[in-house]
């Protein structure tokens, strides 16, 4: 793992941190739970009513939520590197973590499936581009052939001059939302340091890459 991942990775350990987790997304990822809903409705076209879908990046358990209230049959192996993340995610769930299985760890703690179905949000920016590549393959290889894979990241033009206007706008956006001015400010400033971003076509080419085909764009807000 890169070192800027191990960053963030140590700050979804801090239990202060967890305890204001839910706080974080919605205010720097414009339409989250539009984004929650439109991964259920992406994967529903494609799965099974009784499908098993494999989450990576599970801790929090936002999307997990979102996609066991709308599709009563699906049952989750979650998978994440911060136990304290994914305890948290079981008090998300409540009465349907018994449909989750959660598993500490990365990719390779997965079981191997086959998944009808996959899912990676806001997690996959944290990697650089050959273990990205690395880590999508190996879901890619554990879901049955045809399954669908559902990613959203942070992903922006990375050109001279364009990365910072888009981390201010990053930082704009969480500001107008109710972020503090000083903790977005350092959030802007780790993100700039420690988080390896693409643009979105090597986002995609990452995606082909790993062996998948199809690959189409459905949601962006800017980053």
């Amino acid at each position: 793992m890169a070192e800027g991942a191990r960053h963030f990775l140590d700050s979804f350990r801090d239990p202060a941190a967890v305890a204001r987790y839910s706080e974080g997304p919605r205010r720097f990822v414009p339409g989250l739970d539009g984004l929650h809903r439109m991964t259920g409705l992406l994967l529903a076209e494609r799965v099974p009513v009784d499908a098993h879908i494999l989450v990576l990046g599970a801790g929090g358990g936002s999307e997990m939520k979102a996609m066991a209230d709308a599709h009563p049959g699906w049952r989750f192996t979650g998978v994440d590197p911060a136990g304290p993340m994914l305890d948290l995610a079981a008090q998300v769930l409540g009465a349907d973590a018994h449909r989750a299985e959660l598993i500490e760890g990365l990719i390779d703690d997965a079981p191997p499936g086959p998944f009808d179905g996959a899912t990676c949000l806001l997690t996959l920016h944290f990697l650089a581009i050959e273990e990205r590549i690395r880590t999508v393959a190996e879901i890619r290889r554990r879901l049955r052939p045809g399954a669908p894979f559902v990613a959203a990241h942070g992903s922006f033009p990375q050109g001279a001059g364009e990365r910072d206007r888009w981390l201010d706008r990053y930082a704009a956006f969480a500001i107008a939302s109710g972020g503090d001015p000083d903790q977005v400010a350092k959030a802007r400033a780790a993100v700039a340091s420690h988080v390896a971003m693409l643009t979105p076509q090597q986002d995609e080419d990452v995606l082909r890459a790993a062996g998948f085909t199809g690959v189409e764009q459905f949601y962006a807000a800017f980053t």
